[in-house]
């Protein structure tokens, strides 16, 4: 007699019900036995070292393992990363404890559940205007189209520099499947030096064009811009969402613009330079948290921040290379991911191509990045990575 032995990738509760009822488990017993199944590594950052050395008396009593620096252990520091490793039921139980300590305990078992509950559950939002709505839903990628009006965009600068031809690029795209498009009126790459131009300048390029999209489109629109003069004027034209490259941290007007049209917002992770004191995701993260407490103080919805590892802004291509394979640790956030790798440098580097042949490239990121978590990728070749999103979705088995 022969048989067989596989490890199985476990990922969620979804998929631990599948695992059970494949061997035939009892069905009135799977859901005491699902949350023994799924494992999980949670990490926590710069704690108290008391906190860390009861954390992991905490854990060990419920079956978890911790994972602490030695000077942690004997007090020789007094801040420390900590590593949790259980499945969900000994996370319960140690999570059950702890918000019954002192020590500010029940502060930190509750982020603790309050991330694993952000893992486990899909980020499903649904969006409505007067004329548009817009669902992120389990297997369906968002398709965001570029529509760049600049003369110095890195992909298509001056490509679409009249209205005509915007115009026919923005019908293209919808047919091609784009769910939004994205209109950017000034350059914002991030390597070679983007012309700078003042709010003035960027909404007379966008004013006129803007208008006329939005009387076309059959999709939502975007405007891509950190300015909140340009948000606000674009948003007075019947702009749907504003897409900020800055993440709220560059104008502080743009939060508070936002949250009075009361439209979703995407937050971007950006920095001048590309260098970072720690974990490049660990500051990413950090970022990113910072730019949703600036959104919610300023009365922004949370249900309408969407958030974008902001790849190839702050970064060098090794670190963009890291940072997709990284990707969903961001899951962590509670917030659905945008994704905007098209055609960047790094892919022409792993490649060795020019922009207007990285395609495949492309299409490679997007595939790894929905697998990873992300909801919406934003992109010049609609109608590939259309394909390739819709493909990759129908193999996912992760949601």
């Amino acid at each position: 007699m022969t048989f067989n032995v596989r490890v199985l990738g476990i990922d969620n509760l979804k998929q631990a019900e599948m695992e059970l009822a494949r061997v035939n488990y009892d069905k009135t017993s799977i859901p005491d036995m699902d949350d023994k199944v799924v494992f999980r590594v949670v990490k926590l950052e710069n704690i108290s070292t008391k906190n860390a050395n009861l954390l992991k008396q905490a854990f060990f009593v419920n079956g978890g393992e911790v994972a602490v620096g030695r000077s942690t252990m004997d007090l020789g520091t007094a801040y420390a990363d900590v590593l949790l490793c259980a499945t969900i039921k000994q996370f319960q139980m140690a999570i059950a404890q702890l918000k019954i300590e002192p020590w500010g305990l029940p502060t930190i078992a509750e982020a603790i559940e309050r991330t694993l509950n952000n893992i486990e559950s899909f980020p499903q939002r649904s969006y409505y205007w007067q004329h548009h709505s817009l669902k992120i839903m389990p297997r369906r990628t968002l398709i965001m189209g570029i529509l760049n009006v600049t003369p110095d965009s890195f992909s298509d600068g001056g490509k679409y520099n009249t209205i005509e031809k915007a115009l026919y690029h923005v019908e293209e795209m919808i047919q091609c499947g784009a769910d939004i498009i994205d209109i950017g009126a000034e350059s914002t790459r991030p390597y070679f030096g983007a012309e700078k131009i003042s709010a003035e300048e960027e909404m007379n390029r966008l004013g006129p064009l803007l208008e006329r999209v939005l009387s076309i489109s059959t999709v939502p629109v975007s405007v891509d811009t950190y300015k909140s003069s340009v948000a606000l004027e674009a948003l007075k034209l019947g702009a749907h969402m504003i897409n900020d490259i800055w993440g709220l941290q560059q104008d502080h007007n743009m939060a508070k613009v936002v949250a009075g049209y009361n439209v979703p917002i995407i937050i971007m992770h950006n920095q001048d330079t590309t260098h970072y004191q720690q974990d490049i995701m660990s500051e990413i993260y950090n970022f990113l948290q910072k730019s949703i407490s600036i959104g919610i103080q300023a009365g922004i919805d949370p249900n309408n921040i969407i958030i974008d590892p902001g790849i190839g802004f702050g970064k060098t291509p090794e670190q963009n290379l890291i940072v997709m394979s990284r990707l969903d640790e961001l899951r962590s956030l509670g917030c659905p991911i945008l994704l905007g790798t098209s055609n960047k440098r790094f892919i022409g580097e792993v490649l060795g191509l020019p922009v207007e042949e990285r395609v495949e490239g492309t299409g490679a990121t997007v595939s790894i990045g929905i697998m990873k978590g992300s909801n919406i990728v934003r992109v010049h070749n609609v109608q590939a990575m259309a394909r390739i999103a819709k493909m990759t979705d129908a193999m996912r088995s992760d949601i």
